[in-house]
């Protein structure tokens, strides 16, 4: 059964830092493209940033050069550095991912999502 469990989330200041993972299980031991999104209160889940299977990653235009999306393919740990975070970032922010070789921010590209972690940034 498809298992992803992001951690790291929590409250931080403005111009803080957090580092996201998402923990996928055996089920994902072949490539998949993953990703993150995060959805505000009373807004739409909006993409982060993904990592398809040939390592290309994509960013939203409003965290480029603050966030970075990583992948450790041993562990099958997906990671997202975010530095210098705004009262903006704040949402849940879940880990996403599909068999696709290819895949980028659309919610509707991925099949398999994790329950959530929580970024709060205060101003």
């Amino acid at each position: 059964q498809a298992q992803l469990v992001e951690s790291g989330g929590g409250s931080v200041q403005a111009g803080g830092s957090l580092r996201l993972s998402c923990a996928a299980n055996e089920y994902f031991r072949n490539k998949y493209s993953m990703a993150w999104f995060r959805q505000a209160p009373g807004k739409e889940r909006e993409g982060v940033a993904s990592y398809d299977t040939e390592g290309t990653t994509t960013y939203a235009n409003s965290v480029k050069g603050r966030f970075t999306i990583s992948k450790d393919n041993e562990k099958n740990i997906l990671y997202l550095q975010m530095n210098s975070l705004k009262p903006e970032d704040t949402g849940m922010y879940y880990c996403a991912a599909d068999a696709a070789l290819w895949a980028g921010l659309s919610d509707y590209e991925y099949i398999h999502w994790g329950q959530g972690t929580q970024v709060t940034v205060s101003s």
